[in-house]
């Protein structure tokens, strides 16, 4: 046995016991005729002791110990004489008798610490290394510890995890596939998943009411800080369910994942929004409503004055940044520069401060006399102190998303974005279609299954960009956490849907005329979600990435600098499977 104990489990009431500990070089410090050894495994730091009086030869053994050398020792339990209140074994110490150097090793290129020196793609590439840092570790602690109480909570529920295909056919909407080609049928290709979409709803079809997977799906995209090629779903599905049958069971879990994981009770339903109600007032699908500053609208009161930035725009909005009438000049260039940046794209922006005396000054003064900006001050419900900050466009969306941006901004200068402060709501009632002027047809804007509310369908003939999906997704702090829908379980307005979508009736056959022939034989109403377990994880962790709690990551460039994937494959794979590439130089 190379260890009786591991180094985060001992405490005071340990003292005087005999130990062996097994684990990693972390720090090795000589004072004296002393040195003293702090050695790591996953469950924490125990201080070793070596006395040169007492067994020189032991001690000399251990001068000669660098950073990451595994070893074995045994020793006695002590009382430290100065103990350390920040770590949990930092009332003893071990004095050890017995050292045995079980593997040495090279210096590692970045220290192992959680204030580490290495930057991203360094550690990327030394991924293992990395993952021996305390704060990376408990990060996939915290992930294992959430797919527990998932597992767990769901389980109690009535669901049933069950297994999807990784090899599939490729379907055109959405995201890019990954592909990858059958050696055993020349020129075809399987496709890796996006989502089980079509496989959940097939389990509904067989009877399976109650499922969900934790699963990984792939999508070939442009990578954020939010996004991977290769991701994790908690992916669920329920038969016989409206909307609120789905809300009322994922908020459920979502309750007991604060509450479990995080200490955090929530007796209040979460709040629910429509789609048009968020880009009206946070100009977002996602918004973060741990703060106020919605938008208001000024195009009744600051039109027609002979601004023409303003008398020109078919949208002018503005937030109302509480307390900050006292940004200098210099600030508000900064903020101006800011919704000026290409990813932005906003013309310029218009500030007005209220003065204590409750006179509005703004940038724009000699265009408005105070009674105009004085009705604008109403319109925000502004008080003394506060700062108007307005932008203007010709494009609705357009501007409401850089105004958007210029909010989570000030909340970010502000302080109002704690992340130990959650705001969760639910979206609904987003549009079913989007046009796209380019191709001139309609997309699903989520996915080509999603029922269109009840209320709607008649517009399918006559409006269809009106209609809105029978959709939802749960939003915390401004990250959308998860998203599903009712689906459609009628054969004929699934066709319908495919029409729309400019689906050929065979082109709908080839590609999915297996689920249709499936609804035939009596689809129930269902309806689910899928959660985005990366991003639960990052938010209860506070990340800024989703990277740091998956064990492996690909970099902004999809790239694994670890194991140097994607690469090149030989010539004789490429004939097997009857390939030619034609690489654009």
């Amino acid at each position: 046995m190379y260890r009786t104990r591991t180094c985060g489990e001992l405490r005071a009431s340990d003292v005087e016991q005999t130990v062996t500990l097994a684990g990693w070089v972390q720090k090795n410090r000589r004072m004296g005729g002393m040195t003293f050894i702090d050695i790591r495994d996953r469950y924490g730091i125990t201080q070793l002791v070596f006395n040169q009086e007492i067994n020189a030869g032991l001690c000399e053994k251990a001068n000669k110990l660098g950073r990451e050398y595994v070893v074995q020792v045994k020793g006695t339990v002590k009382e430290r004489s100065n103990k350390n209140p920040h770590l949990p074994t930092g009332e003893i110490e071990l004095i050890v008798s017995e050292l045995n150097l079980l593997n040495a090793a090279a210096t590692p290129p970045f220290t192992i610490e959680d204030d580490t020196d290495g930057g991203d793609d360094l550690r990327m590439k030394y991924r293992y290394l990395d993952l021996r840092r305390h704060s990376v570790r408990s990060n996939l602690e915290l992930r294992h510890r959430m797919t527990i109480e998932i597992r767990s909570f769901l389980d109690k529920q009535g669901f049933i995890e069950v297994e999807t295909p990784v090899l599939i056919s490729s379907t055109p909407e959405g995201a890019r596939d990954f592909v990858v080609p059958s050696r055993m049928n020349p020129g075809q290709f399987y496709a890796l998943p996006q989502s089980p979409q079509t496989f959940k709803q097939l389990l509904m079809v067989s009877g399976f009411d109650r499922y969900f997977q934790i699963v990984k799906c792939f999508r070939d995209e442009d990578l954020r800080a939010d996004r991977q090629p290769e991701f994790t779903q908690i992916d669920c599905e329920m038969s016989f369910v409206e909307q609120d049958d789905v809300l009322s069971m994922f908020e459920d879990l979502s309750k007991h994942l604060f509450r479990t994981i995080r200490g955090i009770g929530i007796d209040e339903a979460f709040p629910r929004i429509t789609w048009q109600e968020a880009m009206k007032y946070y100009g977002s699908d996602k918004p973060d409503t741990r703060f106020g500053m919605k938008f208001v609208e000024l195009e009744d009161i600051l039109k027609g004055a002979g601004f023409a930035l303003f008398d020109h725009a078919a949208y002018i909005g503005g937030i109302c940044a509480e307390g900050a009438a006292g940004y200098t000049r210099k600030q508000l260039d900064a903020l101006t520069d800011f919704v000026r940046r290409p990813q932005i794209g906003a013309q310029g922006l218009v500030y007005a401060r209220v003065e204590n005396d409750g006179t509005v000054k703004s940038s724009v003064d000699k265009f408005y006399p105070q009674e105009v900006l004085q009705r604008m001050k109403a319109a925000f419900s502004a008080r003394p102190g506060d700062l108007l900050l307005i932008l203007s466009g010709d494009n609705v969306m357009k501007t409401r998303r850089q105004l958007s941006e210029l909010r989570l901004e000030m909340g970010n200068q502000l302080g109002l974005r704690d992340k130990n402060t959650f705001a969760c709501l639910w979206v609904t009632d987003f549009p079913l279609l989007e046009w796209n002027e380019d191709d001139q047809r309609y997309y699903a804007m989520h996915h080509p299954f999603t029922s269109p509310k009840p209320e709607d369908i008649h517009l399918l003939d006559s409006d269809p960009g009106a209609v809105r999906a029978n959709a939802y997704d749960m939003v915390i702090n401004g990250v959308e956490v998860g998203g599903g829908s009712i689906r459609i379980h009628d054969s004929a307005l699934q066709n319908k849907m495919f029409r729309l979508l400019g689906f050929t009736e065979e082109e709908a056959q080839a590609q999915f005329g297996f689920l249709m022939n499936a609804f035939r034989y009596g689809a129930p109403p269902h309806g689910g979600l899928a959660y985005g377990l990366d991003r639960w994880v990052s938010l209860f962790a506070g990340l800024d990435s989703i990277r740091d709690c998956i064990a492996f990551p690909k970099n902004n460039s999809g790239r694994d600098v670890m194991i140097d994937a994607p690469s090149p494959i030989a010539q004789a794979q490429l004939d097997e499977l009857h390939l030619a590439l034609s690489v654009p130089h």
